[in-house]
């Protein structure tokens, strides 16, 4: 690939991420984010076969920027799930304030956008598999609470790092980050633990 082939590319990205979070997600056409990147709308379309395509490349550049992989994978390597959860909420607690922009954009979008949905579920289909991985850990343990199937509990704490959840407790109830991580690592711990 051309480097200015990259280079175009990029600024897309670049524009997409900026306007996305500029509008929170509503009404960003291709047409825009053509003239935010200098390029041509044909030019956007050389890049993206579509709209979802743009949108799921922005969230996976962002998520690249920011480095996720590195960051859950970091989160997940514990051997122990107790440790585990801890490792992946506070990875969580970390990491939302840097993508609140462009995830609270597509969140809001979802509703009425195909694209901006399709981006909002792959990527949050990357943290589900990072909360699986943390409670098949505890159930290889036999820290699981039984009262829990894998799936359920994979789904429960999946849930609870929800951007919402985040969002109503740090930014309408006034939670620091540190309280945001320390209390929903006792939550999920006292959710999802077999007890003592």
């Amino acid at each position: 690939m051309s480097s200015t082939h990259s280079e175009t590319r990029e600024r897309i990205l670049l524009a997409t991420w900026k306007l996305m979070e500029q509008s929170r997600g509503q009404g960003v056409r291709l047409e825009d984010v053509a003239r935010e990147a200098r390029v041509s709308r044909q030019a956007v379309y050389l890049h993206f076969h579509s709209r979802t395509d743009l949108l799921i490349a922005t969230a996976r550049y962002l998520d690249e920027r920011l480095e996720l992989p590195r960051r859950i994978q970091q989160a997940c390597q514990t051997s122990n799930g107790v440790l585990g959860i801890e490792a992946y909420v506070a990875f969580w607690a970390a990491y939302v304030p840097e993508i609140y922009g462009l995830g609270k954009a597509l969140l809001m979008a979802r509703e009425t956008d195909e694209a901006a949905a399709a981006a909002w579920a792959d990527r949050m289909g990357a943290l589900y598999e990072g909360c699986l991985f943390v409670v098949q850990t505890l159930a290889s343990q036999g820290t699981l609470d039984p009262a829990w199937t894998i799936e359920a509990a994979a789904d429960f704490f999946w849930t609870a790092l929800s951007v919402s959840t985040w969002e109503t407790l740090t930014r309408e109830r006034g939670w620091s980050q540190d309280q945001y991580r320390a209390r929903m690592q006792w939550v999920i711990k006292r959710a999802l633990l077999r007890e003592p």
